[in-house]
């Protein structure tokens, strides 16, 4: 490739929280993941960032579920503006003022989302808005493909997620993201036939880190394109040590009685002048490190969660805004980037790689987490052995099972007790669906779902 450029992809995704529990885990992941990353977002996406956006059906599926949006309106308007207001005073009753007035302003944050929110009441709303910037789609619920049992179990959540995609968007030319880049050549075929032309994958072991391979898209032996994560880059800012380390940024980890966070990561009164200025150093240094890594040519692809921009780093909105303002032409929309490229042929014995710790399926079916996996895979025989006679409920329960997400918490202890609880009423509900023969919604999961995936000959 001679051309010299960079694609951000933004992978947006939450598991199926809303309606399942608040605090300390449930649906309040999902208003805290509205307020601070996507409505933020939105904001550089409607200013002309070239930014590769991906949705995930689970997520957009939420996002349009009845009731979420008061919900959410009533957790900014009375719990926030309550914790808000009772941290602060408890700061200042400690005779800490300084940190006082930095939960206010916090407060102010969460005052901007609902305003953002409400004046989005008559545009269909946040998946709506995202939805103009989403060319890729993921699977229905996030599953990690190569550790679904069978070809028809890979294709109710490949068909599902693309026509809910299309339903909501009205178009989609074959962007996907692979949950967890999840990728084993034996998917290819299958990803082909659903439409899928292009997916982020992760070849930092394959190659080697920093190798030059990992700046050209790959031709599979399928068709789909394969495109390499340049993990050099992205551990700039996706890494212990990456830029939200930095002293100057909001601490994540040190907080009030309710959770709010007026401390930088150098344990001084979070100062937001200098945690900008921050931002912009090192904007100004990702883009200078992209140039260098590109001078040759290729395509540096940056993917990153959306999540851990505003919400888990706090400055990273503003980050991102600033990158797109110093990159300029550098910066292009990877279907574009894509539409250009000459790609390499795919070598012909790609192991089953991943983003997770070590980089292969460990974290969905390791031991801490192995009678997760097979009880998934149980569950989906046992569906596809009733066919269509089982109910529509029996089918969007084994969807749910099927998230990266439970296994993944469970695997990391993220999240106490709820991962696994979640994994066991999906399955309890699913063997009383197959019992019952039950049609019906899970909450508004997968909307558009049908049995026809499984007859596929």
């Amino acid at each position: 490739m001679s051309g010299r450029r960079l694609a951000i992809v933004l992978h947006t995704h939450m598991p199926y929280v809303e309606g399942f529990d608040t605090r300390p885990f449930g649906e309040e992941w999902l208003w805290e993941a509205m307020a601070t990353s996507y409505l933020p977002l939105l904001d550089v996406l409607d200013a002309g960032a070239p930014l590769t956006l991906s949705l995930t059906p689970v997520l957009c599926d939420q996002l349009e579920a009845p009731g979420t949006g008061e919900r959410f309106l009533a957790f900014l308007r009375d719990v926030r503006r309550e914790t808000h207001r009772l941290d602060a005073q408890e700061l200042r009753d400690a005779g800490q003022p300084d940190l006082a007035q930095v939960v206010e302003r916090s407060a102010e944050d969460y005052e901007r989302a609902a305003e953002r929110f409400a004046a989005l009441a008559g545009d269909g709303g946040p998946c709506a808005a995202l939805g103009r910037h989403a060319a890729w789609t993921s699977a229905a619920t996030h599953a990690v493909l190569p550790l679904v049992g069978t070809q028809a179990g890979i294709r109710l959540q490949l068909v599902t997620g693309i026509a809910a995609h299309r339903a909501r968007f009205g178009t989609w030319h074959g962007g996907f993201w692979l949950p967890e880049c999840a990728h084993v050549p034996w998917l290819d075929p299958l990803l082909e036939e659903a439409g899928v032309h292009a997916m982020c994958v992760e070849l930092t072991d394959v190659f080697g880190a920093g190798a030059p391979e990992h700046l050209r898209p790959l031709r599979s032996e399928a068709g789909p394109l394969l495109v390499p994560i340049d993990r050099e880059v992205a551990e700039l800012v996706w890494h212990h040590d990456g830029y939200p380390s930095h002293g100057a940024y909001r601490d994540y980890h040190h907080h009030t009685t309710h959770h709010h966070k007026p401390w930088a990561n150098d344990g001084s009164v979070y100062d937001r002048a200098r945690a900008l200025d921050q931002a912009r150093a090192d904007a100004r240094a990702f883009v200078a490190h992209v140039r260098k890594r590109v001078a040759d040519g290729g395509l540096c692809v940056c993917a990153l969660d959306t999540e851990l921009l505003g919400h888990w780093w706090y400055e990273g909105i503003d980050w991102l805004r600033f990158v797109v303002e110093e990159a300029g032409d550098l910066l292009v929309h990877l279907d574009a980037a894509l539409a250009e490229a000459e790609p390499a042929v795919a070598p012909g014995e790609l192991p089953v790689t991943t983003w997770g710790t070590a980089r292969d399926l460990s974290t969905w079916s390791g031991p801490a987490v192995a009678d997760m996996a097979f009880a998934a895979r149980d569950a989906e025989l046992r569906v596809l052995a009733k066919g269509a006679a089982a109910g529509t409920r029996a089918l969007r329960e084994l969807l749910a099972l099927q998230a990266s997400d439970w296994a993944f918490l469970a695997a990391r202890e993220a999240a106490g007790p709820y991962a696994r609880e979640r994994h066991q009423g999906h399955l309890a509900a699913l063997d009383a669906a197959l019992a019952e023969g039950a049609d019906g919604p899970v909450r508004n999961l997968a909307p558009q779902i049908s049995h026809a995936p499984l007859l596929a000959p």
